[in-house]
């Protein structure tokens, strides 16, 4: 077992993909996106969100098992606790939920790390729930980092100065630790945690989150086909198909007008 304890990283063994998720209620979640956005809509846009994320990351565990041998499961991190019930039919049966910790951020992923190596897991990789389009190749290079032997990390920045995932293979406290969450710094300040430690850094392709409305217009771009050069993620079918139903209703602008 790799506990919190083993100052032996071992490569192999099974690997967890944990996405942090506040429960998808409205009035609870993508509060950035009301307006334009509803409460009603930004929580089921949130739940279409979790779902194209979940399959992603079965695709993901299928790629690396074929490719790579590697063994991983994929969960959900939730918030608040006895907020089960609003993950039914959002995320596949296969995927375990867990509860987050009590505490800010820093608290919550160090709790997360803590509680699963203690259940045996050879990595952990929180990752956000904001990201629909996240491309499965950066998950599987991800899982590639974590399934060699020595101890590391491995990041996929964020377009914002955050990140999308970060993969660890014991629970390193100091990774967390005095974040400017929430700010350009992030990533940076990430990354110098872990050269204070002396851990090898692997950097993932960055990609972005969806936490507000210009980054909502990124998405529909994306999805669309709108814009040259664009990148292209995943597919993400059930953000595609709610940005339809959404592109039929008036949106409410912030000073209250609505706009198309």
């Amino acid at each position: 077992m790799v506990g919190t304890g083993d100052s032996r990283p071992a490569s192999g063994g099974v690997h967890a993909i944990v996405v942090m998720a506040k429960a998808p209620l409205a009035g609870a979640v993508k509060s950035r996106l009301v307006p334009p956005l509803g409460a009603d809509d930004a929580a089921e846009l949130n739940r279409c969100f979790l779902r194209d994320l979940s399959a992603t990351i079965e695709r993901a565990i299928a790629i690396f098992a074929a490719k790579h041998g590697g063994r991983a499961d994929g969960l959900v991190a939730f918030t608040p606790a006895g907020a089960e019930a609003a993950f039914d039919g959002v995320t596949p049966s296969a995927f375990r939920l867990i509860p987050q910790r009590e505490g800010d951020l820093t608290a919550r992923l160090i709790g997360v790390c803590e509680d699963l190596f203690a259940e045996g897991y050879a990595s952990v990789i929180p990752m956000n729930s904001d990201s629909p389009t996240l491309p499965a190749r950066i998950l599987v290079a991800a899982l590639a980092a974590m399934n060699r032997s020595g101890d590391r990390i491995a990041i996929g920045g964020a377009d914002d100065g955050g990140y999308c995932l970060i993969g660890l293979k014991r629970t390193h406290r100091r990774i967390f630790e005095q974040i400017a969450w929430s700010t350009p710094l992030v990533y940076r300040e990430t990354l110098e945690r872990a050269g204070e430690l002396g851990l090898e850094a692997v950097e993932l392709e960055r990609w972005y989150d969806v936490d507000d409305a210009a980054a909502l217009r990124r998405l529909e771009a994306e999805l669309f086909g709108e814009g040259a050069g664009a990148r292209q993620g995943d597919p993400a079918p059930a953000t595609r198909a709610y940005l339809e139903i959404l592109a039929a209703k008036p949106r409410v602008g912030r000073s209250g007008s609505m706009i198309e």
